[in-house]
């Protein structure tokens, strides 16, 4: 069987649908949860929604929902940890993850079930996902695009400049919040996919390959959640072409891929980082006199064409391929 005829399958094409949508929602929140330098929150949301889904087994409920309503109050208290700021908020913080794992396991094995259950959880099952998982997916996926793409004028200034946006009369506290519960909701439609253990990486890795080529934060966003879909289709793909000589897993197939991206990326961001240093523009009072030389004829001003760049306490000049400042009746290059 071929990889085509894989895809004639129902559970394949299911499979394929809930890969794209988690690939699009995760690195949406993911760019303002980066933005925020908070990048691991994902991660710690995912190891409190595992107690949410042993909740779930232990019941008979519907571990997706009970996984959300737990993520979604683990996050708020998350964020009221961080807001308070206090001295020992990071221990509480790791107290609440590993909490949430221990107790997840915990309840797993009261409800007579090893914690072998949950390994479709901690690390993905996107080929036994269902068709009520499907919608599940889809529904939670348009309510993240929708309140993100709606609100990222706001979301942005709270993310980037809290001050400024407390000024301009937006509530913060409540748009933290709500950064926090999208992202719990975020955790939970990626646990089908790469699983609880891994969401924080698809949530942060196509973000971190897309700020090397994007120079602004929109388009960071596109980036990253093209990156996304890129990296969780592809992964599928590949571990479903693996699946016929060996058992690979989804999750940690689209993890690795997403990954490979960043990989890809970071010379070309290094160079384009490079390159603009290079040719940032100065103001005609940054502009250092140059004396003219026998070894270099030519006397540097503001309208000579030549880019400026600062270099500690003086100015380069970019000519003719180098990078050279004055010093006494010398050029050196750098």
């Amino acid at each position: 069987m071929n990889l085509a005829d894989l895809f004639t399958y129902e559970f394949m094409q299911r499979a394929l649908v809930a890969a794209l949508l988690t690939g699009l929602a995760a690195p949406a929140i993911g760019t303002f949860l980066v933005q925020r330098r908070l990048a691991l929150l994902g991660d710690g949301i995912g190891h409190v929604a595992v107690t949410g889904v042993a909740v779930g087994l232990l019941t008979g409920a519907s571990p997706t929902w009970t996984a959300v309503v737990v993520a979604v109050l683990g996050a708020v208290l998350i964020e009221v940890i961080r807001e308070q700021g206090h001295t020992n908020g990071d221990v509480a913080l790791a107290l609440l993850f590993y909490g949430g794992l221990a107790g997840g396991v915990l309840i797993t094995g009261l409800a007579g079930l090893g914690a072998a259950r949950l390994q479709e959880y901690l690390f993905g099952s996107l080929n036994s996902i269902s068709s009520g998982d499907v919608w599940f997916t889809l529904l939670l996926a348009l309510v993240i695009l929708g309140v993100v793409l709606g609100l990222l004028p706001r979301l942005f200034a709270v993310a980037s400049d809290p001050d400024f946006a407390r000024v301009a009369g937006l509530h913060v506290r409540a748009y933290n919040l709500l950064i926090a519960v999208l992202a719990a909701v975020t955790v939970t439609v990626a646990m089908r996919t790469v699983g609880l253990l891994l969401v924080s990486a698809l949530m942060v890795v196509p973000v971190a390959a897309s700020q090397q080529l994007a120079r602004s934060f929109r388009t960071t966003l596109y980036g990253a959640m093209g990156v996304g879909v890129l990296a969780s289709v592809g992964g599928l793909l590949i571990s479903a072409s693996l699946s016929f000589r060996a058992s690979v897993a989804p999750g940690p197939t689209i993890v690795l891929l997403a990954l490979a991206m960043f990989v890809a990326t970071w010379p070309i961001g290094v160079w384009l980082r490079h390159r603009t240093r290079l040719l940032t523009p100065f103001t005609e009072e940054q502009v250092v006199p140059h004396t003219v030389t026998d070894e270099h004829p030519h006397e540097h001003g503001p309208d000579c064409g030549h880019r400026a760049v600062q270099h500690g306490d003086h100015v380069d000049y970019v000519h003719d391929g180098h990078r050279h400042a004055v010093h006494g009746e010398h050029y050196d290059e750098h």
